[in-house]
């Protein structure tokens, strides 16, 4: 017979606290949005005030803050042409601040760029691009299974099971969310991101599944009678239906803003590469102490205290966004000097997961830091994403990165006889012989995404 005994078991737990989610929050605006939730915040909390910008950027050097909180990401799931080289700093010794935006990326570009940094197998990559064209503005698969599957049958092959099993990693993608075929989907999709332990979650899961209809019309009484649940289960459970964002995709912005603000700058001192945060990207914060001082040793003023607490919390997180911008940005300026030295076709291969691996952070916080976050270089503006590209072999046994390989496909075009323009095929014996393997579909696709017409387009007739 079982007897009831009492064990004793130590373990550790991640809890989400709200100054960790705004923390986590605040990492993927861009300086432009982070700015405007400041100047909100300073208008509507008396506790917080705006210090004057710093003479002096923060370097890696100097930078202390903590960040290991902030892999708690884990839970909540191009430019190609070279710029010129001015270093951005002005007489004073201060960086210049707006740049032009050129980039223009849409969610399409976006999914493609994480489908090449992530683990896709070769036919897996294929099915994933017609996928993702079959994607929409808001981040929802509008085309059948079937439609995608015929597509991809041009090239070879495929059954169901592999449609789904590509569909099931698009779906692991940032923005969270897209891939789905439904807006129920689209909801579980972000709510399976959620700590298994979040309050509320499985129930929130099964009104997502089965009652999203009562949820948008209200019948909340009828919903709370057919889950057989009480109030405080249900107000838990739907309050994380409507924290989700039913149109996903809309957060990736496909019209480029007229200027971007580097987030960091990058340059030469004393022959070593020196990565420092931006002083006019964000303004500096500060609790106000006069205020702070009238509430020591009194238990009164209830709202002030609460609007104490979220000033050291907004500072804070402040403190972790930039902290965690000078680590992904030095980790990637030590990675790519030779790009920084030579230019493009100096690119290394770099992918999402050796940061990560780098810094202790998960994937996906990497992603969304490199996302809308831009870096100054000797070389120009580039969005951190820019430095990011897939791996491929050469005959040697090493590594050539993307970038590097459309840097070369540029240079060949450029120096092309313009009465007898290179093919694809003729391309890709070229990078051959300089000991990469790429197929001609790949030079073809990678021609494409620059805007460069093909052979035929590209012959020009002899003046007579």
């Amino acid at each position: 017979m079982l007897k009831p005994t009492l064990q004793l078991k130590l373990g550790q737990t991640l809890t989400m606290t709200p100054q960790l989610q705004q923390a986590i929050r605040l990492l993927q605006l861009p300086v432009l949005d982070l700015n405007a939730q400041i100047q909100e915040a300073l208008e509507e909390n008396i506790m917080l005030e705006m210090e004057d910008l710093p003479d002096v950027p923060q370097t890696n050097a100097e930078s202390t803050a903590e960040v290991e909180t902030i892999k708690a990401e884990e839970q909540w799931q191009s430019q190609t042409t070279e710029r010129g080289q001015d270093s951005g700093w002005n007489g004073e010794g201060r960086p210049i601040s707006e740049f032009a935006d050129e980039s223009g990326q849409t969610l399409t570009d976006h999914l493609l760029w994480q489908l090449e940094m992530e683990d896709f197998g070769e036919r897996e990559a294929v099915i994933g691009e017609a996928i993702i064209d079959a994607i929409n503005e808001d981040g929802y698969v509008t085309s059948d299974l079937d439609d995608i599957a015929a597509v991809v049958s041009t090239e070879f092959e495929v059954s169901s099971d592999e449609i789904l099993q590509a569909l099931a990693k698009i779906q692991k993608l940032d923005p969270v969310g897209v891939g789905a075929r439904s807006i129920p989907e689209c909801i579980v999709l972000q709510l399976e991101q959620l700590d298994p332990k979040t309050p509320g979650r499985e129930l929130a899961i099964r009104i997502a599944t089965e009652h999203l209809d009562k949820v948008a019309s209200r019948e909340f009484s009828e919903l709370r009678r057919n889950l057989r649940v009480n109030d405080d289960d249900l107000h838990e459970a739907v309050s994380l239906v409507k924290g989700c964002n039913p149109k996903p995709g809309q957060a990736v912005s496909s019209t480029a803003a007229e200027y971007v603000i580097p987030d960091v700058f990058v340059r030469k001192v004393d022959n070593r590469w020196q990565v420092e945060i931006s002083p006019t990207g964000v303004p500096r914060l500060s609790v106000n102490q006069q205020y702070a001082k009238l509430l020591r040793g009194s238990s009164d003023h209830a709202v002030l205290r609460s609007q104490l607490q979220e000033a050291r919390w907004l500072i804070r997180s402040l403190e972790i966004r930039n902290d965690t911008l000078l680590k992904v940005a030095t980790s990637i300026v030590a990675r790519q000097t030779e790009f920084l030295e030579h230019g493009d076709e100096a690119m290394k291969p770099m992918v999402l997961r050796d940061i990560a691996e780098e810094i202790g952070m998960h994937e996906s916080t990497i992603s969304r830091v490199t996302t809308s976050k831009y870096m100054h270089t000797p070389r120009g503006v580039f969005e951190f994403k820019y430095f990011f590209s897939s791996h491929l072999s050469t005959s040697g046994g090493d590594e050539q990165s993307s970038t590097s390989v459309r840097a070369k496909i540029r240079r060949y075009v450029a120096q092309e006889n313009p009465q007898k323009p290179l093919s694809d095929s003729k391309i890709a014996e070229l990078l051959k012989d300089e000991g990469i393997k790429v197929a001609r579909r790949t030079v073809a696709k990678y021609r494409e995404a620059m805007n460069i017409a093909s052979s035929s387009e590209r012959r020009q007739r002899p003046v007579k």
